[in-house]
Protein backbone atom coordinates (compact mmCIF):
# COMPACT_ATOMS: atom_id res chain seq x y z
CA UNK A 1 0.00 0.00 0.00
CA UNK A 2 0.94 3.48 -1.10
CA UNK A 3 2.39 5.93 1.66
CA UNK A 4 -0.01 8.39 0.92
CA UNK A 5 -2.76 6.35 0.67
CA UNK A 6 -1.89 4.79 4.18
CA UNK A 7 -1.71 8.24 5.32
CA UNK A 8 -5.44 9.10 3.99
CA UNK A 9 -6.78 5.98 5.44
CA UNK A 10 -5.10 6.74 8.86
CA UNK A 11 -6.53 9.84 9.40
CA UNK A 12 -10.01 8.93 8.15
CA UNK A 13 -10.29 6.01 10.89
CA UNK A 14 -8.53 8.83 13.30
CA UNK A 15 -11.51 11.26 12.49
CA UNK A 16 -14.07 8.14 12.87
CA UNK A 17 -12.61 7.28 16.47
CA UNK A 18 -12.49 10.92 17.20
CA UNK A 19 -16.57 11.26 16.43
CA UNK A 20 -17.20 7.95 17.65
CA UNK A 21 -15.75 8.94 21.03
CA UNK A 22 -17.45 12.12 20.91
CA UNK A 23 -21.04 10.53 20.21
CA UNK A 24 -20.43 8.37 22.97
CA UNK A 25 -19.56 11.58 25.62
CA UNK A 26 -22.55 13.31 24.05
CA UNK A 27 -25.23 10.41 24.99
CA UNK A 28 -23.72 10.04 28.17
CA UNK A 29 -23.65 13.76 28.87
CA UNK A 30 -26.85 14.99 27.61
CA UNK A 31 -29.22 13.50 30.30
CA UNK A 32 -26.62 14.58 32.79
CA UNK A 33 -26.35 17.98 31.65
CA UNK A 34 -30.40 18.03 31.29
CA UNK A 35 -30.64 17.02 34.77
CA UNK A 36 -28.25 19.66 36.03
CA UNK A 37 -30.49 22.77 34.00
CA UNK A 38 -33.64 21.42 34.87
CA UNK A 39 -32.47 21.72 38.58
CA UNK A 40 -31.50 24.91 37.74
CA UNK A 41 -34.54 25.93 36.79
CA UNK A 42 -36.65 24.16 39.22
CA UNK A 43 -34.92 26.08 41.81
CA UNK A 44 -35.90 29.24 40.26
CA UNK A 45 -39.34 28.70 39.89
CA UNK A 46 -39.69 27.22 43.16
CA UNK A 47 -39.22 30.46 44.41
CA UNK A 48 -41.18 32.15 42.52
CA UNK A 49 -43.79 29.88 43.12
CA UNK A 50 -43.36 30.05 46.93
CA UNK A 51 -43.38 34.12 46.79
CA UNK A 52 -47.31 33.42 44.65
CA UNK A 53 -47.97 31.61 47.49
CA UNK A 54 -47.04 34.20 50.42
CA UNK A 55 -48.54 37.17 48.84
CA UNK A 56 -51.86 34.22 48.26
CA UNK A 57 -52.10 34.07 52.00
CA UNK A 58 -51.93 37.52 52.95
CA UNK A 59 -54.62 38.18 50.01
CA UNK A 60 -56.86 36.09 51.91
CA UNK A 61 -56.05 37.19 55.16
CA UNK A 62 -57.23 40.78 54.08
CA UNK A 63 -60.01 39.84 51.19
CA UNK A 64 -60.88 36.47 52.80
CA UNK A 65 -60.53 34.84 49.59
CA UNK A 66 -57.70 34.33 47.28
CA UNK A 67 -57.41 35.48 43.53
CA UNK A 68 -56.96 33.93 40.39
CA UNK A 69 -54.63 36.54 38.80
CA UNK A 70 -51.14 37.51 39.43
CA UNK A 71 -52.04 41.45 38.36
CA UNK A 72 -54.60 41.44 41.73
CA UNK A 73 -51.47 40.02 43.40
CA UNK A 74 -48.77 42.70 42.24
CA UNK A 75 -52.03 45.45 42.50
CA UNK A 76 -52.29 44.07 46.41
CA UNK A 77 -48.44 44.23 46.94
CA UNK A 78 -47.91 47.74 45.51
CA UNK A 79 -50.96 49.77 46.73
CA UNK A 80 -52.53 46.93 49.39
CA UNK A 81 -52.08 47.06 53.59
CA UNK A 82 -52.05 44.47 56.30
CA UNK A 83 -53.20 44.38 59.83
CA UNK A 84 -50.39 44.08 62.41
CA UNK A 85 -51.01 43.46 65.96
CA UNK A 86 -48.36 45.59 67.74
CA UNK A 87 -47.86 44.43 71.09
CA UNK A 88 -46.84 47.65 73.53
CA UNK A 89 -45.64 46.79 77.12
CA UNK A 90 -45.22 43.75 78.58
CA UNK A 91 -47.86 41.63 79.72
CA UNK A 92 -45.13 40.28 82.46
CA UNK A 93 -44.47 43.69 83.82
CA UNK A 94 -46.52 43.65 86.71
CA UNK A 95 -46.43 47.58 87.88
CA UNK A 96 -47.49 48.33 84.19
CA UNK A 97 -50.62 46.09 84.74
CA UNK A 98 -51.72 47.19 87.67
CA UNK A 99 -51.22 50.92 85.86
CA UNK A 100 -53.09 49.54 83.01
CA UNK A 101 -56.10 48.81 84.83
CA UNK A 102 -56.51 51.69 86.78
CA UNK A 103 -56.33 53.92 83.81
CA UNK A 104 -58.85 51.47 82.42
CA UNK A 105 -61.18 51.80 85.66
CA UNK A 106 -60.62 55.58 86.02
CA UNK A 107 -62.36 55.86 82.50
CA UNK A 108 -65.08 54.30 81.05
CA UNK A 109 -64.90 51.72 77.90
CA UNK A 110 -61.38 53.38 77.08
CA UNK A 111 -60.44 51.46 74.11
CA UNK A 112 -56.67 51.08 72.73
CA UNK A 113 -56.59 53.68 70.44
CA UNK A 114 -57.08 55.94 73.21
CA UNK A 115 -54.67 53.92 75.41
CA UNK A 116 -52.14 54.16 72.12
CA UNK A 117 -52.79 58.33 72.37
CA UNK A 118 -51.79 58.25 76.16
CA UNK A 119 -48.61 56.39 75.03
CA UNK A 120 -47.67 58.48 72.59
CA UNK A 121 -48.15 61.50 74.97
CA UNK A 122 -45.30 59.76 77.44
CA UNK A 123 -47.64 57.85 79.42
CA UNK A 124 -45.40 54.94 78.94
CA UNK A 125 -46.31 52.86 81.54
CA UNK A 126 -49.06 50.88 79.88
CA UNK A 127 -49.78 47.25 78.67
CA UNK A 128 -52.20 46.80 75.75
CA UNK A 129 -52.33 45.70 71.78
CA UNK A 130 -53.45 47.53 68.87
CA UNK A 131 -54.31 46.47 65.34
CA UNK A 132 -51.94 48.33 62.99
CA UNK A 133 -52.35 48.93 59.39
CA UNK A 134 -48.81 48.58 57.40
CA UNK A 135 -48.17 48.09 53.45
CA UNK A 136 -47.97 45.12 52.44
CA UNK A 137 -44.78 46.17 50.21
CA UNK A 138 -43.15 47.51 54.05
CA UNK A 139 -44.21 44.09 55.29
CA UNK A 140 -43.38 41.07 52.74
CA UNK A 141 -40.40 40.11 51.54
CA UNK A 142 -38.04 42.90 53.16
CA UNK A 143 -34.27 42.77 52.57
CA UNK A 144 -35.13 40.31 49.32
CA UNK A 145 -32.84 41.31 46.78
CA UNK A 146 -33.49 38.32 44.27
CA UNK A 147 -37.80 40.01 44.74
CA UNK A 148 -39.01 41.53 41.77
CA UNK A 149 -42.98 41.27 41.41
CA UNK A 150 -43.04 42.08 37.98
CA UNK A 151 -41.39 38.98 36.68
CA UNK A 152 -43.50 36.94 39.53
CA UNK A 153 -46.32 36.96 36.77
CA UNK A 154 -43.97 34.73 34.12
CA UNK A 155 -42.69 30.86 34.10
CA UNK A 156 -39.05 31.59 34.23
CA UNK A 157 -36.96 30.88 30.99
CA UNK A 158 -39.84 31.38 29.01
CA UNK A 159 -42.16 34.42 29.44
CA UNK A 160 -45.06 32.72 29.00
CA UNK A 161 -47.77 33.59 32.00
CA UNK A 162 -48.18 31.02 35.09
CA UNK A 163 -51.21 29.34 34.98
CA UNK A 164 -53.21 30.21 38.14
CA UNK A 165 -56.93 29.82 39.47
CA UNK A 166 -58.71 30.13 42.16
CA UNK A 167 -61.97 29.31 44.00
CA UNK A 168 -64.64 28.13 46.58
CA UNK A 169 -65.11 24.70 47.59
CA UNK A 170 -66.98 22.76 49.78
CA UNK A 171 -64.64 20.35 52.18
CA UNK A 172 -66.67 18.78 55.14
CA UNK A 173 -69.75 21.38 54.33
CA UNK A 174 -67.54 24.10 55.17
CA UNK A 175 -66.71 26.28 52.12
CA UNK A 176 -62.63 26.71 51.74
CA UNK A 177 -60.96 29.38 49.61
CA UNK A 178 -58.59 27.35 46.82
CA UNK A 179 -56.00 28.75 44.74
CA UNK A 180 -53.00 26.32 42.73
CA UNK A 181 -50.34 28.05 40.64
CA UNK A 182 -48.99 26.16 37.54
CA UNK A 183 -45.45 25.89 35.62
CA UNK A 184 -45.98 23.01 32.84
CA UNK A 185 -41.99 21.10 32.33
CA UNK A 186 -42.74 21.72 28.66
CA UNK A 187 -42.62 25.75 29.12
CA UNK A 188 -40.01 26.04 32.06
CA UNK A 189 -37.65 23.00 30.54
CA UNK A 190 -38.18 24.78 27.09
CA UNK A 191 -35.19 24.48 24.79
CA UNK A 192 -33.57 21.47 26.68
CA UNK A 193 -33.88 18.33 24.72
CA UNK A 194 -37.48 18.01 23.91
CA UNK A 195 -37.12 14.12 23.87
CA UNK A 196 -35.88 13.86 27.52
CA UNK A 197 -38.51 16.75 28.77
CA UNK A 198 -41.22 13.75 27.01
CA UNK A 199 -40.11 11.30 29.07
CA UNK A 200 -40.43 13.39 31.88
CA UNK A 201 -43.63 14.24 30.91
CA UNK A 202 -44.78 11.03 30.20
CA UNK A 203 -43.04 9.47 34.19
CA UNK A 204 -45.10 11.99 35.96
CA UNK A 205 -48.22 10.97 34.34
CA UNK A 206 -47.04 7.24 34.76
CA UNK A 207 -46.79 8.21 38.46
CA UNK A 208 -50.44 10.21 38.65
CA UNK A 209 -48.38 13.47 39.23
CA UNK A 210 -48.45 16.79 37.31
CA UNK A 211 -46.39 17.56 34.55
CA UNK A 212 -44.51 20.58 36.28
CA UNK A 213 -44.09 22.15 39.60
CA UNK A 214 -47.54 23.14 41.23
CA UNK A 215 -48.42 25.09 44.43
CA UNK A 216 -51.78 24.83 46.19
CA UNK A 217 -54.62 23.06 44.11
CA UNK A 218 -58.32 24.16 43.35
CA UNK A 219 -59.25 19.96 43.32
CA UNK A 220 -58.13 18.54 46.61
CA UNK A 221 -57.15 21.12 49.95
CA UNK A 222 -53.53 20.41 50.61
CA UNK A 223 -52.92 23.20 53.15
CA UNK A 224 -51.38 25.54 50.05
CA UNK A 225 -48.52 22.43 49.48
CA UNK A 226 -46.04 22.36 46.47
CA UNK A 227 -45.62 19.14 44.55
CA UNK A 228 -41.73 19.49 45.18
CA UNK A 229 -42.07 19.82 49.14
Amino acid sequence: MKKPVKIIIEVVLLAAIVFLVYKIYSSIMQPVNFEKQRAYRESIAIQRLKDIRTLQVAYRSVNGKFTSTVDSLKLFYENGQMSVMLQVGSPDDSVAVMHTDKVKKSRRKITNEELYKMYLAGDKNLVFTIENKIPVKDTLFNGREDFCIDSLKFIPFCGEPVEMNAAVKMVSGVPVPLFEAKMPYKLLLKGLDNQLRINLDDERRTQNKYEGLQVGSINAPNNNAGNWE
